[in-house]
């Protein structure tokens, strides 16, 4: 398994930045390669990429997930992933985002990708995005504030 951890810190609240993470098919305006991503149920999604020139398709299901603090997911099919972002308020107005990223890169070109850390870079690179995207916005384009652990999803979309 390939792993990336990357934190930056943004100028908006926590409840800002963590609403607007929750807006996954909002994802491709900030993350290169992915193409869309449609979510399926308050704790699925599908998702479309095309990275190097290969296209895959997978789904993922959040496994644990708090209102202003983590977010955590797996894969389903497809593509073996899982991460965790985590989001701490740093005062009123900036938060910091934390992305712990694992992979298990599963042909030639993903490999030298992971080798080489273009994968670390590309992270890195959306994660700025994301920054300029909230920052330039000020406020998100939507929310879903409900828990989801082993029980299941708690909690409704705003």
């Amino acid at each position: 398994m390939e792993s990336v951890k990357e934190t930056i810190d943004v100028a908006v609240p926590v409840r800002t930045a963590y609403n607007q993470w929750t807006q996954f098919e909002t994802f491709p305006q900030f993350m290169s390669g992915v193409e869309s991503v449609t979510q399926l149920t308050d704790t699925t999604n599908h998702w479309v990429t095309r990275i190097g020139g290969v296209e895959r398709e997978f789904d993922t299901e959040i496994v644990d997930q708090t209102p202003d603090e983590r977010i955590a997911w797996r894969s389903v099919d497809g593509t073996s992933h899982a991460g965790l972002i985590h989001f701490t308020p740093l005062d009123a107005g900036n938060t910091r985002i934390s992305v712990h990223f694992e992979w298990g890169p599963e042909n030639l070109t993903e490999k030298a990708g992971a080798a080489l850390n273009i994968d670390n870079m590309q992270v890195k690179s959306d994660m700025r995005k994301f920054k300029d995207f909230i920052e330039s916005r000020g406020t998100e384009t939507g929310a879903w504030r409900g828990d989801v652990d082993d029980t299941g999803p708690t909690g409704q979309a705003l």
